[in-house]
């Protein structure tokens, strides 16, 4: 059977988009500061993940692809997390109790921050959440992604793993 001319044109198109990498790479480079409170109050500043592959998430509880993305994200950080991966979730805007209370429920054991006043997420220019950073072992920022995604998913997690195997990157050392 031969398909129409014009079907192949709408075809080939799509079967170019299904093999595209799910992250796009980073153009920007170093990232923000980032300094702000976990859920106990202690201080966490991404310059001490040096070394680590780290997940930078922005999320609110309001927010139904953040919740829905939760899930693999806990699983992305069962996989990776004894070669060097670390996850901060940042919760934009709301209170502990909130951000507590929808961690324990899920459950989730990565890290949640809280950036109440939302200037962290400003300057990462997170103005859609969710929105995804990934930071290499040097420091920088080297993916993104906006919007839901399976994040244990294998186009993802080989992504983030080749990041692992750069040379010289001290992470899962």
């Amino acid at each position: 059977m031969r398909l129409p001319w014009f079907l192949l044109l709408l075809l080939v198109p799509a079967a170019a988009a299904a093999q595209q990498p799910p992250l796009k790479p980073w153009a920007g480079g170093a990232p923000p500061a980032l300094e702000l409170k976990d859920l106990d109050g202690a201080m966490h500043r991404l310059e001490d993940y040096r070394g680590k592959v780290v997940l930078v998430n922005f999320w609110a509880t309001w927010c139904g692809p953040c919740r829905a993305e939760m899930p693999s994200i806990e699983r992305l950080r069962e996989q990776l997390g004894p070669r060097g991966f670390a996850v901060l979730a940042i919760n934009v805007g709301e209170s502990d109790r909130i951000a507590r209370e929808f961690a324990d429920k899920l459950p989730v054991r990565f890290t949640v921050l809280l950036d109440r006043d939302t200037r962290t997420t400003r300057a990462w220019g997170a103005r859609v959440l969710p929105a995804t950073f990934i930071v290499g072992p040097d420091g920088r920022i080297r993916y993104g992604h906006f919007g839901e995604l399976d994040w244990a998913s294998a186009p993802v997690r080989m992504q983030i793993e080749a990041l692992f195997e750069r040379p010289g990157t001290r992470a899962g050392r």
